[in-house]
């Protein structure tokens, strides 16, 4: 009888898990490039999400162009406002652009404070987003050395990074918020610190009942104002924002209300007197 000689295939072992190894390997590659893939497409999306801002109104910068009261210098990192036909106090204001809304959204609302006399620096924060600006306060103040009286201010998640501003320079000399409160900063014990909150009954994103909420952040003595039937987008000229609530106010309203409270405020902002004087 012929025996059956053993091949190869009999003698190797039933099964290798070389091959399962491979296809795991190439699975677990796949899940990583997809994860990747992933990854830098909200990247790419938040980035250009971040960088396409809730523009200034045409109507708001022909307004401020044709102001005679009021010089503005544009550049890329900041937006420097200065008085044009009063002379310059020893006073200044660096303001916090809201969460991806153009610095020059703020011009129109901040114009009457200048005409008064006050400089004002509207900072453009990085990615739009002033809680990821990691730049001091000084830089934004050397814009305009002549002044040395610093208020800082800013709207909405603006005024939270101003709220941290206030609370690491001591040299601050008040705060002023627009639909915005310190959320993550408490400044109860600085009872030096002028503080002016500006805020409307008819705001949808920082409501009334969040500005309260985060009251007690604040010195006992800051000027609460809420301005009825204003809302969150009335702070600045950008037009209207998802979530917010409908104004009773007009828009110039809302304005006249602002520009009465931030000019009586920065009577209390330093010493008031001349630049340079």
């Amino acid at each position: 009888m012929r025996q059956r000689t053993a091949s190869r295939h009999d003698a190797a072992t039933p099964s290798t898990p070389a091959g399962h190894r491979g296809r795991g390997r190439r699975v677990a590659k796949a899940i990583g490039l997809g994860a990747f893939a992933v990854v830098v497409l909200v990247a790419v999306g938040f980035f250009t999400w971040a960088k396409l801002p809730m523009s200034a109104t045409a109507s708001s910068l022909r307004a401020v162009a044709d102001d005679p009261r009021v010089a503005v210098t544009d550049r890329p990192d900041l937006v420097v406002m200065r008085p044009a036909q009063t002379e310059a106090l020893d006073q200044g204001l660096v303001f916090v652009a809201g969460a991806r809304v153009d610095p020059q959204a703020y011009e129109e609302v901040l114009s009457g404070l200048v005409a008064t006399g006050v400089t004002v620096v509207i900072e453009r924060p990085v990615l739009g987003f002033g809680l990821f600006d990691w730049r001091g306060l000084d830089h934004f103040t050397a814009a305009a050395p002549e002044v040395t009286n610093w208020a800082v201010g800013g709207h909405s998640l603006g005024g939270v990074r101003a709220c941290g501003y206030a609370a690491d320079d001591p040299s601050v000399d008040g705060l002023v918020l627009f639909g915005s409160y310190c959320a993550t900063t408490d400044l109860s014990g600085d009872d030096d610190l002028p503080v002016l909150s500006l805020s409307g009954s008819d705001d949808g994103l920082s409501t009334p009942d969040d500005v309260e909420r985060y009251r007690d952040m604040l010195p006992a003595d800051a000027t609460m104002v809420e301005i009825g039937g204003s809302s969150h987008a009335q702070f600045g000229s950008y037009g209207e924002q998802s979530g917010d609530g409908t104004p009773a106010l007009t828009d110039e309203e809302a304005r006249a209300r602002i520009d009465r409270e931030l000019t009586s405020f920065f009577a209390t902002v330093g010493d008031g007197a001349p630049a340079g004087g």
